[in-house]
């Protein structure tokens, strides 16, 4: 069954291109908009290829960051990637943190707690490891509405497969919306919880600027998208196409919507 299929995270190469260089963009507005002071410890829950630790050391002026995430392969990426001797990585699980109580000033997850399967597990974890008065904060993609790379993706997906619904993510993650994220934020005890959208313009120089990274196997449309014959991908990579807004020099100009969350720690 199409529903079955595990989410596949093990490549940081092929992640890069698909979601990674527009996760930096939103990451530049997200920790600007945190606004935590300079030369304290931040703590980077899922931090993947590393791509939200070089925005927090390029613009918070952080003393140290640590970046913690399962997959030995992104882990491994993230090291060889991020040299800033500021910077350190380790493999852990958002539900159970391989750190010590109140140790961080910041603690947060950028594109990672829909993906984890005890999201209020993984909140409380955040909040335990932050010291009273720091920040514990997140982003998530806008799935289900102005993630519009990944929705023209899956509303074609869908239109040729209705099994395929089950793995839209913007069916999947009902967090992923400004209610459920102040709820889950209030849940873990944190304070003065505000959400917030970061629009962030995508912009592909050719279609295959845009399709290729679907090609990577890396996260869920990828994963399904490689799980289809080459028929079968042919004609979604046709649908797609046709669906796109391309201009005359064949640039596709499309936008990347993320919710935003932060609270206090008491």
């Amino acid at each position: 069954m199409v529903a079955e299929r595990k989410d596949i995270w093990a490549s940081g190469d092929a992640y890069e291109p698909y979601v990674g260089r527009w996760s930096r963009i939103v990451g530049r507005e997200f920790i600007e908009w945190l606004g935590v002071p300079p030369k304290l410890e931040w703590l980077d829950v899922g931090c993947g290829t590393g791509a939200l630790c070089e925005v927090i050391l390029a613009s918070a002026s952080p003393s140290h960051v640590v970046g913690i995430d399962p997959s030995d392969s992104f882990v491994s990426f993230a090291r060889h990637k991020v040299t800033d001797p500021r910077a350190t990585f380790q493999v852990g699980d958002a539900q159970a943190l391989p750190v010590a109580d109140a140790s961080f000033d910041a603690a947060v997850a950028g594109l990672v707690v829909n993906f984890v399967p005890d999201q209020a597990k993984a909140a409380s974890e955040m909040t335990r490891a932050t010291r009273a008065g720091g920040i514990v904060a997140a982003y998530v993609w806008d799935y289900a509405g102005e993630m519009q790379m990944m929705r023209r993706f899956w509303d074609a997906a869908v239109a040729l497969d209705p099994d395929a619904t089950a793995l839209d993510e913007g069916r999947r993650f009902s967090v992923c919306h400004p209610e459920p994220l102040t709820s889950l934020f209030h849940g873990a005890g944190l304070d003065d919880v505000q959400v917030r959208p970061i629009e962030v313009p995508t912009i592909f120089k050719d279609f295959d600027d845009y399709w290729l990274p679907f090609l990577g196997g890396q996260a869920p449309a990828p994963g399904y998208c490689m799980s289809l014959s080459e028929d079968r991908r042919a004609v979604l990579r046709d649908r797609i196409r046709a669906s796109l807004p391309t201009r005359d020099d064949g640039s596709i100009h499309l936008i990347a919507r993320a919710w935003a969350v932060r609270g206090t720690v008491p």
